[in-house]
């Protein structure tokens, strides 16, 4: 989810193109949460004729963005949390 648009060029040619079933598999959501990201934008598709597919580098991208790192307490907050 970069700044910039991608076009095809962008996509790798063993870059898989998953169903919503499929994404939603790897998301472990049901088929509707990766159609939602298609409708608002959210994430990056492919048209193929009427067909929306996802890339799987997209979903690593989407999962990768919404990471969030655990955080270090220190001194008397460390304690509490213990």
């Amino acid at each position: 989810m970069t700044g910039r648009r991608k076009n095809l060029t962008d996509l790798d040619p063993d870059d898989r193109l998953l169903t919503y079933t499929q994404a939603a598999g790897v998301l472990n959501t049901t088929p509707r949460f990766p159609r939602r990201l298609v409708e608002e934008r959210r994430i990056r598709f492919v048209k193929v004729g009427r067909f929306v597919r996802i890339p799987e580098s997209a979903l690593r991208e989407f999962i990768a963005a919404g990471l969030v790192e655990p955080i270090t307490l220190r001194g008397k907050h460390a304690r509490r949390a213990a």
